[in-house]
């Protein structure tokens, strides 16, 4: 089981981000404030759950909530600035969202910057130890999984159905057959097939 909360004095915002280590696609964040008595067996870190456990957990995370938020920085912007910013900015853009202002703030990795002031705490793999974080976690992969699932209709040659970004070797020798699309990240090198 998942700690509940890493304070109880203040409402608390648990954030992660999907998509980071991905060649093609924004990347996603999530913040998620949930009930102080919160508690769910299946609830983990989303890489440690299949598809449909992580669909079934969406659904009721975004329902129990007290206040949830998802927010993305698209391709361009990562290119830009770095995905190392764009993460980060990803999770102020779903904090900033969120219909509660929290008071704490605790984010799955050890990089962040303050958002409004709010006193934050990164936790090294937080999604497999906090389960505010574990939910940010799992509304992050699935609305990007969403969007990459979408992306694929029109761009089917990367099998994104399947890899959903990452780079996988089809994606790879998808890429030196096909070329990069709009949606691929230009400053991301990948390793030849």
């Amino acid at each position: 089981m998942l700690e509940p909360y890493y304070q109880e004095i203040f409402p608390e915002a648990g954030c992660d981000e999907a998509g980071r280590g991905c060649l093609a696609g924004p990347v996603f964040a999530a913040a998620v404030i949930l009930p102080i008595d919160f508690s769910d067996p299946l609830l983990n870190d989303s890489k440690k759950l299949n598809e449909k456990e992580r669909y079934a957990l969406r659904e009721m995370i975004e329902e129990k909530a007290l206040a949830w938020a998802v927010r993305s920085v698209d391709q361009v912007e990562i290119d830009s600035i770095n995905i190392l910013n764009a993460s980060i900015k990803a999770m102020h853009l779903a904090i900033e969202q969120l219909n509660i202002k929290p008071k704490f703030i605790i984010v799955d990795g050890n990089r962040f910057k303050p958002v409004e002031n709010i006193p934050h705490k990164t936790i090294v793999k937080g999604d497999g130890k906090y389960a505010s974080i574990a939910a940010a976690s799992i509304l992050a992969k699935t609305h990007r999984d969403d969007f990459m699932l979408a992306a694929h209709k029109e761009f089917p040659q990367y099998n994104w159905k399947k890899n959903k970004g990452y780079p996988t070797a089809d994606h790879r020798r998808a890429i030196q057959q096909f070329g990069r699309c709009a949606l691929h990240r230009v400053s991301f090198q990948f390793k030849p097939v």
